[in-house]
């Protein structure tokens, strides 16, 4: 069975190509070697048993050339950053998707599966629970609170602070120009993948973390800006106060999160998450990546935000775990083989710097005023939720 991986180059869509192909898949890659992520142009650990199409998934044009007798699509060609160049967000994400369908519908293709990676970015401020009003989706924080160091989360209707739940599927609040894009994305796919007849799974990947994560991508994550910035000697910069959660999940998980739905009919036209199910505060991530760099260096919390972040996000992985699914590798398995293949690179400049300077001249990243911070610590619950 011959199939596309779109991004088949990148982090992610590397390491599904190496499956598919251990599996006995044929596999097309489209790619456009976007320079911010591959400035020295195709990586070498492409497989050569792959073929290889340097072109760009908005081009009806290369998605029709890469589509040519393909049963399924790995769409896993995005764009990802901060800054505010809105309808790049949408072009890339979105466009991209429609035109896949586009063209199997104009060309009659036999496409079988169409596999759309998501994030969990499309839950935005996430879900919560108010003491006195229930299940709440918040809206962002606003500036305001932001800039008084107030950094969790309160309730629209009360404005008490609210416990942050594990993100279920069937609620998504997306703001931020990511995330607008990615549920875009997912509503594109499921809905016209409805409509012609072919299977279609989003999968919400909570942030993936491994070998092959761009040095060079100012999104890819703070693995890499920490890891960078601890090899050169310097202090992991943390924003608002260290204490937002996040679950982190190994590359190798996610791979076989997708060799899961490739297979299984149960999971056609579902959201599913991919994650950990853990939540680790950025501190704590922070002091754990030190002890495994054996480094002491105070982390700096310079009461700074980024702009569009939310607070926690921590995914409900018990969709996917239903289905025999479950993470196997933890953090110490995600630090051991990105440290290791970093440093086999021998190409640890100061990207960092980079789009450190960009966030702060763009104004992405701000600092909160003078005041006396909030130090409320916020503690997952898990309550009845009503289904929608």
């Amino acid at each position: 069975m011959k199939t596309l991986v779109t991004g088949g180059a990148g982090f992610i869509g590397s390491h599904i190509v190496d499956r598919l192909l251990a599996e006995g898949y044929e596999v097309k890659i489209l790619d456009n070697l976007e320079s911010r992520v591959h400035p020295k142009g195709k990586p070498p650990y492409i497989a050569k048993e792959a073929e290889f199409i340097e072109g760009d998934a908005r081009s009806k044009d290369d998605l029709r050339k890469a589509l040519q007798d393909v049963k399924v699509v790995f769409h896993h060609s995005a764009y990802q950053d901060y800054m505010p160049n809105y309808s790049k967000f949408i072009h890339s994400n979105v466009v991209s998707t429609a035109l896949i369908c586009e063209i199997i519908n104009e060309d009659a293709l036999p496409v079988e599966k169409i596999i759309i990676a998501s994030s969990q970015a499309v839950y935005g401020e996430g879900q919560y629970q108010c003491m006195k009003h229930g299940l709440i989706q918040p809206p962002a924080r606003p500036r305001e609170q932001l800039e008084k160091a107030d950094w969790e989360v309160r309730c629209p209707i009360c404005d008490e602070y609210m416990n942050p739940l594990r993100l279920r599927e069937e609620y998504a609040n997306p703001y931020n120009q990511y995330a607008l894009s990615k549920y875009s994305q997912e509503l594109t796919a499921l809905r016209l993948g409805k409509l012609l007849g072919i299977p279609t799974v989003a999968l919400r990947y909570s942030i993936t973390q491994g070998p092959r994560q761009s040095l060079y991508n100012q999104y890819s994550g703070i693995c890499r800006i920490f890891s960078l910035r601890l090899l050169n000697g310097k202090p992991p910069i943390i924003y608002e106060d260290g204490r937002q959660q996040r679950d982190y999940v190994h590359i190798d998980d996610v791979v076989e999160a997708n060799m899961l739905v490739l297979q299984s009919d149960e999971t056609d036209f579902q959201v599913l998450n991919v994650g950990s199910g853990k939540p680790i505060t950025v501190l704590e991530y922070a002091e754990l990546l030190m002890r495994k760099l054996d480094k002491k260096i105070e982390p700096r919390v310079l009461g700074e935000y980024r702009l569009g972040d939310n607070r926690h996000s921590v995914s409900d992985i018990s969709k996917l775990k239903a289905l025999g699914w479950a993470p196997k590798k933890g953090l110490e398995e995600i630090f051991d083989d990105y440290i290791a293949w970093a440093r086999s690179l021998g190409d640890l400049g100061e990207y960092f710097e980079d789009a450190d300077i960009t966030m702060r001249k763009m104004e992405v990243v701000r600092k909160a005023r003078r005041g006396r911070p909030q130090t409320r610590r916020a503690c997952f619950v898990t309550p009845a939720i009503p289904n929608s």
